[in-house]
């Protein structure tokens, strides 16, 4: 079991990064505020040293994560709980470890559940963050047939639909400023040619953490005095760039829809607000 102590900044510059990327009216979380949902995948960047990168971009397999053989890693989903807020320009300590790897064969053949938990503490030992991660690797795919990789801007990516949903709108550009703010080198998300001809995807893959964060955002634009306390997620299906998507925000359990209205990511949450708990 792998187990990885850090003592780690709550950075402002990447949460500075994300509120403009998102661009969606809300203002920026600044130095000693509260962290939004989430927001801890961006604020805690990890970026490794270039001799350590693989070819799909991640750090070499054996590090940290283990030697798996298999080609696609994807994001699968995972919970967390939390406790202490986590304050922007704060010094955490962060205890990451490799829970559990798990072989399995499916339909598409065979894959690896990797279990990830990281908990956040404060310097003094107050405990902020209880995190599990699930990752899950794959064979690749055939190479897939080439498509233009032409796009057009797309501007602030959240657009109010109707009351509780938002379109979602994706670009090339929005995925290269989510890698770089979250320090996420993975070639899917920006290396066209790799991630159709290497990896077999139709195209540009959109970030599983960014797809989570889209729906998280959705409490602070709809509900911004709830509180939560515990939030799981899961990736169902991949989203590639430029394909439509909504965000629907109903009762605890949100939704990213992709094309035709087939789940994407869901979140659940477990919420406090003026005292009261939504299950």
């Amino acid at each position: 079991m792998t187990h990885v102590t850090t003592r780690e900044l709550v950075d402002p510059a990447p949460v500075a990064a994300l509120a403009a990327l998102f661009d969606d009216g809300l203002p920026a979380p600044q130095p000693g505020d509260e962290l939004p949902p989430l927001w801890h995948w961006v604020a805690l960047p990890r970026w490794p040293v270039s001799s350590e990168l693989g070819t799909d971009g991640h750090p070499a397999r054996g590090t940290f994560l283990p030697a798996v053989d298999l080609p696609r890693r994807m994001f699968a989903g995972g919970e967390v709980a939390f406790h202490v807020p986590l304050k922007i320009g704060d010094t955490i300590v962060r205890e990451s470890t490799v829970d559990s790897v798990t072989e399995k064969s499916g339909r598409s053949g065979k894959m690896v559940i990797v279990v990830v938990r990281t908990r956040l503490s404060t310097e003094d030992g107050r405990l902020c963050l209880e995190e599990r991660q699930d990752l899950i690797y794959r064979d690749r795919g055939a190479p897939a047939e080439p498509k233009p990789a032409e796009f057009t801007p797309v501007g602030a990516p959240f657009r109010r639909a109707e009351a509780g949903t938002w379109d979602f709108a994706t670009d090339p550009t929005l995925l290269m400023r989510f890698s770089a703010a979250t320090a996420n080198p993975h070639r899917i998300h920006y290396d066209w040619p790799y991630a159709t001809r290497t990896e077999g995807y139709p195209g540009l893959v959109v970030h599983g953490p960014l797809m989570s964060l889209a729906l998280a955002e959705t409490l602070r634009l709809n509900r911004p005095s709830a509180q939560v306390k515990r939030l799981s997620h899961r990736n169902k299906a991949p989203l590639f760039c430029g394909e439509p998507a909504l965000l629907r925000a109903d009762g605890s359990v949100l939704e990213l829809l992709g094309p035709g209205g087939t789940p994407r990511t869901s979140l659940e949450v477990d919420l406090h607000e003026e005292g009261t708990v939504h299950a």
